[in-house]
Parts: structure tokens; C-alpha cells; sequence
């Protein structure tokens, strides 16, 4: 029995692709006009399609799909490369994008807002968005914004940037100081909205290649009223899977990115203390309980709870920092107030801390006959966790920082006992908290958080915002990588 002919013989799809070249030539009439060479072109360039198309498709695919080679290499197709990563600093470093960015941290710095008061910010943040046509939720958290770029689908990965201010008088003398007296941006946050913002143009000019859905959160209150508490119970997470976010640092150089793995800021926590017992007037001193010493003791025995009994690889604080037994002379105090915080790097410290502390301040008050009672405030919004960097969200951060900038321009840095209310994000999701440098001895930009000298070296806020923008973009690529692999392996197996 004869075998029938496939037409996925090679060799019948050369003859074709032969006949058809022949047939070509013998019937297509020539332009009159077109030289002799611009013909032989023409044919050569009709037998190679009808070559490729019959021979192999692959090769169809490759000869025509150079426009979108040249598409999938600016958006960095299935693997990211360090081009992925020039195109987005390029994009950062115009000269159009660095004047925007200076202005809009500016006008915000002009304007300093106390937590949950950020209205005028809020309204320059809806503003931006709106002209670069990013949509968004509002409000979260009475001021905040959840904005949102991409597909609208899976995966979703958040920035974050926190928008209040501090109740200080601004000492910097320049052009665009703050106008509200008593407020300043003492903590740069209005430089993390400025990159915050800066990712977003970046990212909205890239939108087409993402891979899934960057998550934009404008938050208030990180100073002073856990803003993002609020924003987690008001959707800000919402099918979220890993967050970031980063804070202006004056121990590192301009522009400088620096993190660590695990603890990086420590829980922060308040504590206030009243004794009260029997009081007697000056003449019988001896019938009365005596508040003031049995409140010295308290303080005095809180310092052995660190120094004798906490691992001394596991840094933790107690401090007083005020005490109140009144003003009266001639007469035993009606009761004493003192208290002060607490902080660890650990969740299981933090709490013994809280125990102890309770526990010395009302033994030692019953040692000289009197009662005490311990607030920790913990209804209200003055307790932090700690800030704990999830591993691998820590090296992407690392990896990402240093393909941007190079890897001599990323640090590990230490933990610090500071404290940030980014730390109930990472309590829900995988998240990474990071710095970036504005130390500039030149401009003077040398000058700690909360102080009224303090001042940022703006350089910073094209790094920033490329740091943004390249962590998020590049999250979500090495996601669908991830997928991809999944599924060929599925198949495999199958």
C-alpha cells in the first residue's frame, strides 16, 4: 500500500515553495518603473516567505516579529535583564520628570499636615494622579489613597508612602519652608510621597508591560495614630500578596539604598503608672504611705528587668521619662504618675516586657503599702509591632537596589530602636522596609529625623522613585516567571 503524502514534508515544502517561486517569475509582470535590482529583491523576498511559511513556522515567527522583539526587549519579555532596569533610571533621570518630581515634594513641604489632617496633601496626591490617569480608592483611613496600575488582575504587589507631618517649627531657612507655623516635615514624608508619586508616572508609562497590578498607598498617620492599622481594616491589603516600602535615611550617602534581613525596627510600646495609698498631713508623716519612694522603687527596679533579665544578644529598652507627685510642700503626694516606653526587636520580648513591667510595678509598690495601677494603652493606637523584613522580600529589594545603582551602592545597615507603623503590614503579608540615603555634608542635609534642622539633599528622589518603581515592575515579572514555570512543569508531569 502506497503512504499518502503529509504536507509536513519537508522536502514536498521545498518543491512547493520552488513551483511557487517559478510560477512567480514566469507570471508576475514586473514594475515598469522598479530597477532590475529592486525586482530581483522583490522575488528573493516572495521566496523566502513562501519558504519560511512552508518549511518551518518557527522561522516565519522569527523573520517577521522584529517589531515585536524590539516591544518584548523594552518590556523585558519572561526574564528580567539589567536593560529592564536602564530603561526605568532613564526614564527617572529626564529632565522633565526631575523638575516635576522637586515640585511636587515642594508643595507638600510647604505644606505640612498633622495625622489624619493630610487633606490639602491628599488633594495634591488625587490631583497628580488624575493628570497621569491612574485610578484610585478614596477615602482609606479618612486622607488615604489606594491607587492602582496595571491589569487589574493577579498578582498584586503594594508601595507604600506614609503623608504626615510633625508638630515642629521648621529652623531650615530656605524658599520653600513650611507656611504652617508649629508643623514641618521633620521625618521626610513628603520626599516618600514625592517617589511615591514619582513610581507612578514610571510605572504608568510602563503599564503596558506589567505583569499583574501595582497597589499605590498613600497613608496618613504614621507618627502619630497608626494610620496603618486603619488602612488595613479599610481594604488597603485587599488581595495584596507583598508589600515594600522605604524612609529617608541622613546616616546614608545621597541616593545610597540600605536594608537587612529579619528585625530592622523595634516594637514600640507606652506604659503609664499610678500609685496611690494612704496620706496624712505633715505632722504625722508616719501614718502615711509614702508615694514618692515606693515610686522610686518601681523605677529603680524596672532597669534590672533588661540588664538581668533579658538575653543580652536580644536588645530591648525600658525607660522612664516622667514622673508627677504634685507641688504641695508640707503634705504627702495624693498620688504619683510616672511612666514611660518600651521596645524590643522580637514579638515574644515585646510582650514579656509588657508582663514584667506590670509585674515590678505593682510588687514594689505593695513593699511600702500602696496600690498601683498599669496602662499599657492598648485599645488605643500606641503600640507598634516590630518591623521584621520577610527574607526573601529583603533580597529582592537587594538585588533589584543593586542592578539599578550597582551593587557598592547597596548597604546592610543595623537594626535601630526606632519604630514604624509599617510593622502591621508585614504582621499580614510578606513585606520588606528599606532606606534610601539624603546625607549631603555640602547641602547640610546631615541632620536626624524629628529635628527641626533637618533637610533632604533632593538628588534622592530620582533614585527613590526608580527604586519604586523597578521593585514593584520587576516583582510581578519574576512572578509570571514563576507561573510559567508551574505550568510547564504541570505538563510535563502530565
Amino acid at each position: 500500500m502506497n503512504k499518502p503524502l503529509h504536507i509536513s514534508s519537508p522536502f514536498l515544502s521545498l518543491a512547493l515553495a520552488v513551483l511557487a517561486f517559478s510560477c512567480m517569475i514566469t507570471t508576475a509582470p514586473p514594475p515598469e518603473a522598479a530597477p532590475a535590482k529592486s525586482r530581483d529583491h522583490d522575488h528573493l523576498s516572495y521566496f523566502e516567505s513562501a519558504l519560511n511559511s512552508l518549511w518551518n513556522p518557527l522561522l516565519k515567527s522569527k523573520n517577521h516579529s522584529s517589531a515585536q522583539e524590539q516591544k518584548k526587549s523594552a518590556g523585558c519579555g519572561a526574564v528580567w535583564s539589567r536593560a529592564c532596569s536602564d530603561e526605568i533610571m532613564r526614564i527617572a533621570q529626564k529632565s522633565d520628570f526631575v523638575k516635576w518630581i522637586k515640585s511636587v515634594r515642594r508643595r507638600i513641604h510647604e505644606n505640612p499636615e498633622l495625622a489624619f489632617e493630610e487633606h490639602e496633601t491628599s488633594r495634591l496626591v488625587r490631583h497628580e494622579l488624575d493628570g497621569l490617569d491612574v485610578g484610585y480608592r478614596f477615602p482609606l483611613a479618612k486622607t488615604g489613597i489606594r491607587a492602582m496600575i496595571g491589569t487589574g488582575e493577579p498578582p498584586f504587589v503594594a508601595i507604600r508612602a506614609d503623608m504626615d507631618a510633625l508638630p515642629i517649627q521648621e529652623a531650615v531657612e530656605w524658599e520653600h519652608k513650611s507656611k504652617n507655623a508649629g508643623k514641618m516635615h521633620a521625618c521626610g514624608h513628603d520626599a516618600h510621597v514625592a517617589m511615591l508619586m514619582g513610581a507612578a508616572r514610571i510605572l504608568k508609562a510602563r503599564e503596558n508591560h506589567l505583569k499583574g497590578t501595582v497597589i499605590l498607598l498613600f497613608q496618613p498617620a504614621e507618627e502619630a495614630g497608626n494610620g496603618a492599622k486603619r488602612m488595613i481594616e479599610e481594604g488597603a491589603l485587599e488581595d495584596v500578596e507583598a508589600i515594600f516600602a522605604m524612609h529617608v535615611s541622613h546616616l546614608l550617602p545621597t541616593s545610597v539604598i540600605g536594608s537587612r534581613s529579619g528585625p530592622l525596627l523595634a516594637g514600640c510600646g507606652f506604659f503609664k503608672a499610678i500609685i496611690t495609698g494612704q496620706q496624712t498631713k505633715g505632722e504625722n508623716y508616719h501614718h502615711s504611705s509614702d508615694l514618692v519612694l515606693a515610686a522610686s522603687a518601681a523605677v529603680i527596679s524596672l532597669q534590672g528587668i533588661v540588664s538581668r533579665e533579658s538575653n543580652p544578644l536580644d536588645s530591648q529598652v525600658v525607660s522612664v521619662t516622667f514622673m508627677d507627685s504634685g507641688d504641695i510642700p508640707n503634705a504627702s503626694a495624693k498620688r504619683v504618675v510616672f511612666g514611660g516606653t518600651l521596645r524590643a526587636f522580637s514579638t515574644a520580648s515585646f510582650h514579656q516586657l509588657v508582663k514584667r513591667i506590670e509585674e515590678v510595678i505593682i510588687a514594689q509598690a505593695k513593699v511600702y503599702k500602696c496600690s498601683a495601677t498599669v496602662d499599657f494603652f492598648k485599645d488605643s493606637d500606641s503600640i507598634y509591632p516590630p518591623m521584621v523584613n520577610n527574607d526573601l522580600m529583603y533580597e529582592h529589594v537587594k538585588r533589584v537596589s543593586s542592578d539599578l545603582i550597582g551593587p557598592t551602592n547597596f548597604q546592610v545597615v543595623e537594626p535601630v530602636m526606632g519604630a514604624e507603623d509599617f510593622s502591621f503590614y508585614s504582621e499580614v503579608i510578606p513585606a520588606a522596609f528599606f532606606y534610601i540615603g539624603i546625607k549631603n555634608e555640602t547641602l547640610g542635609s546631615v541632620h536626624s529625623a524629628h529635628s527641626p534642622h533637618f533637610m533632604i539633599d533632593e538628588d534622592a528622589l530620582v533614585v527613590g522613585s526608580a527604586t519604586h518603581a523597578a521593585i514593584a515592575e520587576r516583582y510581578l515579572n519574576e512572578r509570571e516567571g514563576e507561573r510559567r514555570l508551574s505550568i510547564n512543569g504541570h505538563h510535563r508531569e502530565q
